[in-house]
């Protein structure tokens, strides 16, 4: 069973769709990113998908019902992004208050050990820092131990450690209880190294939907990076086929095209004195930028 389904789902505000025609399912024990630039209609989206709007046309369901009806977000947590939180409340008191919610809650202490906020449980929140409000917002999204985790960009304000040990544990508690977890990111390699799957909006609209290296794939750009031996001008590399564009740090240089062989082969026929080259894939920032231009277009891999 899908554990969420759009249907031809649109969300019109005043004389602007937020979410147009919108349609796919998203398979449970599965972590899925809805990617877009500001304004695509990503949190419209996750708003419909919780229940907390309803959409103008189309149908949303969520583990097959629908997620407007109070019972179904029993199955439901979710993260959002400027949730305040009181203020005259310590980090244990607001878990233990949010678990009086559910019929069976996850413990106190297991809540605190996957946010890693054992250390800050007596602290108030006011003197939370902005990292670990985001991490007691996620100890407060899994207090129900959720069937689907809804996430809009989690990572905000988190350190580079707070949010690998994150992402560690989703991609556990995906794999092992069988969960589902959907998310908006800003960080585009999170989104490469923990996700199933990415679906990328524009305006509104669905234009791709596939596996990040599918999506890297289409993008079609490849990078020539090598070191200079001589000095060599960025127009005679920009003047040579097939480049795309270029970046220089010193003597390395970053070549982006599409046919990288070609690239190679004429820099040896004018005898370019270059060392320690290398070839490598473009990113997902790279397929982002080139897929999200085709708003008139939907890719499915």
């Amino acid at each position: 069973m899908s554990a969420v389904t759009l249907d031809q789902v649109t969300k019109r505000y005043k004389d602007k769709n937020a979410v147009d025609n919108l349609s796919f399912s998203v398979e449970t024990g599965t972590i899925t990113a809805l990617l877009g630039a500001n304004g695509a209609g990503k949190t419209t989206s996750i708003s419909m998908m919780l229940g907390l709007s309803r959409p103008t046309s189309g149908r949303v369901r969520l583990l097959g019902k629908d997620p407007t009806q109070p019972k179904n977000r029993e199955q439901i947590g979710a993260m959002l992004q400027e949730v305040g939180l009181p203020k005259d409340m310590s980090v244990k008191q607001i878990i233990n208050q949010f678990r009086n919610f559910y019929a069976k809650p996850l413990s106190t202490h297991h809540l605190l050990a996957i946010a890693n906020l054992e250390k800050e449980a007596k602290k108030s929140t006011v003197k939370l820092s902005g990292g670990q409000k985001r991490r007691l917002h996620f100890a407060l999204a899994m207090v129900g131990d959720p069937m689907v985790l809804f996430l809009d960009e989690p990572t905000t304000s988190m350190d580079i450690s707070s949010r690998r040990n994150f992402w560690n544990h989703l991609k556990q508690f995906a794999k092992e209880k069988e969960r589902t977890i959907i998310l908006t990111t800003h960080h585009l390699e999170e989104a490469d190294n923990i996700t199933d799957r990415i679906i990328m909006i524009d305006q509104g609209k669905k234009v791709a939907d596939g596996k990040p290296s599918d999506l890297k794939a289409i993008a079609g750009e490849r990078y020539v990076s090598f070191t200079l031996r001589s000095d060599i001008s960025d127009e005679q590399f920009l003047n040579l086929p097939y480049v795309d564009g270029l970046e220089r740090s010193g003597r390395h240089i970053k070549i982006r095209t599409k046919k990288p062989d070609a690239v190679l082969k004429s820099m040896f026929e004018k005898r370019f004195e270059v060392e320690d080259y290398e070839v490598s894939s473009g990113g997902l920032e790279d397929a982002f930028m080139a897929l999200t231009q085709y708003s008139d277009k939907e890719i499915d891999l």
